[in-house]
């Protein structure tokens, strides 16, 4: 590969991974809901979910999930589905650690380390954006006539790199934001 063709790979994967997605979007809610060190967990989830997505890509669903719009089209049914279903158990976490139980205000309640790596793992399997990365664009940096394992794992690790990337900008960015707002709201008190 050569060195320009390596840094065009770069330049897309960054601009892949910095669009936001299903995985930024499950950073940038963890970390504000659960703080930026657990959004690290489900970020974890998400890298090992794109070199999944990446691997069964490579060898050959990638081709079936291009061919067949019923397949991915259930593919992106499901993967909405999960996010809603995420968003609504974030929403009733939401509404249970505001509810005002007694004058001790009850720690946050947090899902499990295992339990965010999970979901962040997979939000990764079922996102359509890196699904379409994978089938789409990655092939064009893949030699075409064989399966080139150093380089396959070389982009493959550039992209969760960037991927990775992306999540700790977005993560330190929420907590910023979050950190902010709690100041502003303890200088009008």
């Amino acid at each position: 590969m050569t060195w320009s063709t390596w840094l065009l790979f770069l330049s897309v994967s960054l601009a892949a991974a910095f669009t936001p997605g299903p995985g930024v979007l499950m950073a940038i809610a963890t970390a504000g809901t659960q703080g930026p060190a657990r959004a690290l967990y489900s970020s974890a989830g998400n890298a090992v979910g794109v070199f999944i997505v990446a691997t069964t890509a490579v060898a050959g669903l990638g081709l079936v999930l291009k061919t067949s719009a019923l397949a991915f089209g259930l593919l992106k049914i499901v993967g909405a589905a999960y996010l809603m279903y995420l968003g609504i158990h974030t929403w009733r976490r939401a509404a249970r650690e505001s509810a005002p139980a007694s004058t001790v205000a009850p720690a946050p309640l947090q899902a499990s380390r295992r339990a965010t790596f999970r979901a962040g793992l997979l939000v990764a399997v079922s996102n359509p954006k890196a699904i379409l990365f994978f089938t789409a664009i990655f092939p064009q940096f893949m030699p075409p006539d064989r399966i080139d394992i150093v380089r396959f794992l070389m982009l493959t690790s550039a992209f969760i790199g960037c991927t990775l990337l992306s999540h700790l900008f977005y993560v330190a960015g929420t907590a910023w934001v979050k950190r902010r707002v709690r100041q502003s709201a303890a200088r009008t008190r």
